[in-house]
């Protein structure tokens, strides 16, 4: 599950943990998240927010040549 980041703060909303503070469930995908849900730490609109790279961690078996 990938994260989504806020463009005017940096939080992050991540599908895993949810928003609790705000309704929220763990496991609630972004594409599920209300319109007019907003970023809990600025109050930026859902259509701020981009998708964070995947990040592929140390070790993963891959090489660079």
């Amino acid at each position: 599950m990938s994260r989504w980041i806020c463009s005017r703060c940096e939080h992050s909303y991540s599908p895993r943990e949810g928003d609790l503070a705000h309704g929220i469930a763990p496991g609630t995908p972004w594409e599920s998240l209300p319109e007019d849900w907003i970023c809990p730490d600025c109050g930026a609109p859902k259509f701020e927010f981009s998708q964070a790279a995947e990040s592929t961690p140390e070790g993963s078996g891959w090489t660079v040549s």
